[in-house]
């Protein structure tokens, strides 16, 4: 029976595959996409029984296709913190870990299930989530000093900096290859002191874009909330969502959106709730078409230009009380 791998092409999706399959390796049919590709279940084929394992993307956008894979026999095992929908598919094939804290992540789910076996993996997956609070806390009781703790939270963020990207050809790796180059370490720490070729390109892309991210221009700011401008090009699609999460953390009483200029002229947009209140990124997005994600973090994938001032407006008020 062929065993399919569907994950998020992000730091938390990556990170919970390396854990699962460091725990027991398979050859797998890996199946991921950039960041906001999360209609991923659908690329796995129903027509016969199959082992799905589905990490990092949410069932709510998911539930048709991993209906049709049950109803054909497949065993699905499906981790994730996103929205799952009202209910949960009821099929004896079917087994979830879904968690919908905003202090939880899909690799931290995968680190219970596993008993911590790799666990460092798992707080670099929770600070690359902008999980820094937890990630710290989760160092600090696993013993690691100031040094090693830094060097997972710098893996971490770059890692989920490489899945942003409107297509694959804009980012430095595709999430795949990523993870196919990063599984040979059990340990993150390991990776990062024999620099490997991809972490050196992985770190020095980050660092460059991000010095040209921290210049954008701001579109809106008020007491609750700032929306920054990024143009059309690859560098500004790649930094967007470390960028959001660089202003949350530099702004935590207030509201955060990174605003990416389309060929089309619409917008591809990340939205950060604020860090002292992290909840409502998820029902603002979902306001506009395309929009979803998470209660700290979301995202609209096409936001029409002529919607650009509604968003303005929504993310000026949604936090005002």
């Amino acid at each position: 029976m062929q065993t399919y791998d569907v994950f998020n092409g992000d730091a938390d999706g990556i990170c919970a595959l390396i854990q699962l399959r460091l725990a027991e390796p398979a050859d797998t049919t890996l199946i991921t996409g950039v960041k906001r590709d999360i209609a991923l279940a659908g690329k796995v084929p129903a027509e016969s029984p199959a082992r799905v394992n589905i990490l990092d993307i949410s069932l709510d956008k998911n539930r048709e296709a991993v209906d049709e894979l049950l109803a054909a026999g497949a065993s699905v095992f499906y981790v994730d913190h996103h929205f799952p929908g009202e209910t949960l598919p009821d099929a004896p094939g079917f087994t979830a870990l879904i968690d919908t804290q905003p202090t939880t992540c899909t690799s931290l789910l995968v680190d219970q299930h596993l008993n911590g076996r790799f666990h460092n993996w798992a707080i670099a997956a929770a600070f690359g989530d902008n999980l820094n609070t937890v990630g710290e806390d989760l160092a600090a009781k696993a013993g690691l000093s100031a040094g090693q703790t830094e060097a997972l939270k710098n893996l971490g963020v770059c890692i989920n900096y490489n899945g942003y990207g409107a297509t694959v050809e804009d980012l430095h790796f595709h999430p795949a290859d990523l993870y196919r180059a990063f599984v040979k370490f059990e340990d993150p720490l390991d990776l990062i002191a024999s620099e490997p070729a991809a972490w050196q390109k992985l770190r020095d892309g980050y660092a460059d874009d991000m010095a040209k991210g921290v210049e954008a221009p701001v579109l809106n700011e008020t007491a609750t909330s700032l929306v920054v401008k990024l143009p059309d090009e690859a560098w500004a699609r790649r930094v967007s969502g470390v960028l959001g999460n660089e202003l949350a953390n530099c702004n935590p009483d207030k509201a955060c959106a990174i605003v990416t200029e389309k060929a089309d002229g619409g917008y591809l947009v990340s939205i950060r709730a604020p860090l002292n209140n992290r909840t409502g990124a998820d029902e603002v997005a979902r306001q506009f078409p395309t929009g979803g994600g998470r209660k700290a973090a979301a995202g609209i994938n096409d936001l029409p230009a002529e919607q650009l001032a509604s968003f303005l407006d929504t993310m000026a008020e949604f936090w005002n009380n």
